[in-house]
């Protein structure tokens, strides 16, 4: 049986990048909120999982998802979206990023594989830094049915 993925500081996953590195391990990194988890995650990191050796999964912190989602957001809290995200099988590496996007941890990763949803394919951060280090960018289809903004707003409109 598999561990289950670990959850590091930015530090601790920068040494672990370089290790990666040394071992010619291909590195696939995406991210996100991730903030109620549903098949569609699943299905999506699987997919990310299955295009290298090692998954990295950066989430936003509870204060990026605010930014980002607003006030009433996260529904699940950082430290519990992480616990959670480690259980998954196909994530390796667990890591919060404060930031609105994650492009200043990719470009201290520089991944091999830098991961997006096609609902990003106008912007995804971190694309130059990743592409100028030989790496590049792949954009996986949605999992049709599934977003956690609409189960919020269902879970809502039911009080």
């Amino acid at each position: 049986m598999r561990d289950v993925g670990l959850f590091y500081t930015r530090e601790e996953l920068a040494a672990a990048r370089e290790e990666w590195r040394r071992d010619g391990r291909t590195v696939v990194f995406t991210n996100g909120c991730y903030d109620i988890l549903h098949p569609g995650h699943i299905r999506t990191l699987e997919n990310c999982k299955n295009l290298g050796d090692v998954l990295i999964l950066a989430l936003n912190s509870d204060a990026s998802v605010r930014q980002i989602k607003g006030p009433k957001r996260p529904i699940i809290e950082e430290q519990m979206r992480a616990e959670l995200a480690c259980a998954l099988e196909a994530v390796d590496a667990v890591v919060l990023f404060e930031e609105e996007t994650p492009r200043e941890l990719i470009s201290e990763l520089l991944p091999d594989i830098l991961v997006k949803g096609s609902d990003w394919s106008h912007w995804v951060a971190g694309r130059e830094e990743v592409e100028a280090a030989g790496g590049r960018v792949e954009l996986l289809p949605l999992e049709p049915g599934y977003s956690t903004t609409a189960t919020v707003e269902e879970i809502l409109a039911q009080r």
